[in-house]
């Protein structure tokens, strides 16, 4: 009865797999779980509002957005394609697989210096799209929406697969309270320690996928060429 508690991680999974609106999946596997938990509805309407109120800094991201928009607008792109000129043999794919390691080793420590909002959107993504203009000159809006993707899944690789290497983690003293729970003895070291081949291997996986991407790239244009 106690593993049933967990459907809502279930239902998580599921709504991500299926590619369903985020803010509703989360909502509906809160309410399901403390259902199942046997919580009363107006109880879990209750839990979840005080959730929201005392997260609101988690919203704050939003203010970035008007900075971001100001920058490319005034040659945030432009400035990067002029950057990535001046270094010899930056690729798309490479400069992606930089910012993967950096970010998985910032995450390992704990250090939260990344971000979708804070760093893909303004910094990676301009970069990589400049080294592919400053490589073959121009592409097109099907190629941007690639190298937009890539850049994208390197903040969610190195932030995912690294955090638990970290002791202090919420996931880690999750893991552990779980396994715990289940009557398995672990400790947040070990859980760090198994969690270290796992980043290892997560970013070895992400530069030879972002390899391949360059391969991708310069297949594409040939074929524009042509």
């Amino acid at each position: 009865m106690e593993l049933l508690k967990l459907i809502g991680v279930l239902i998580v999974v599921i709504g991500f797999v299926l590619k369903k609106d985020t803010i509703a999946t989360v909502v509906i596997a809160g309410v399901v779980t403390g259902l199942v938990a046997g919580m009363p509805f107006i109880e879990i309407l209750n839990t979840l509002g005080k959730s929201f109120i005392s997260q609101r800094t988690a919203t704050l991201f939003v203010l970035t957005l008007p900075v971001i928009g100001i920058s490319e607008r005034y040659g945030l792109k432009d400035k990067a394609v002029d950057l990535i000129k001046k270094a010899k043999g930056a690729t798309a794919g490479r400069i992606i697989s930089l910012y993967l390691a950096v970010r998985a080793l910032a995450a390992a420590f704990s250090l939260r210096l990344g971000g979708h909002p804070q760093f893909v959107r303004p910094l990676v993504n301009p970069m990589a799209q400049a080294a592919a203009i400053a490589k073959f000159d121009h592409v097109d809006e099907d190629t941007e929406d690639t190298i937009k993707g890539y850049s994208a899944a390197s903040e969610n690789f190195g932030n995912f697969f690294a955090q638990n290497c970290f002791m202090g983690a919420s996931g880690t003293l999750l893991i552990v309270a779980t396994l715990n729970g289940q009557g398995y003895e672990v400790n947040a070291l070990q859980i760090a320690m198994m969690s270290i081949p796992v980043a290892v291997i997560a970013v070895l996986v992400g530069v030879v996928h972002n390899a391949f991407l360059d391969k991708k790239l310069a297949s594409s244009v040939k074929k524009g060429e042509k």
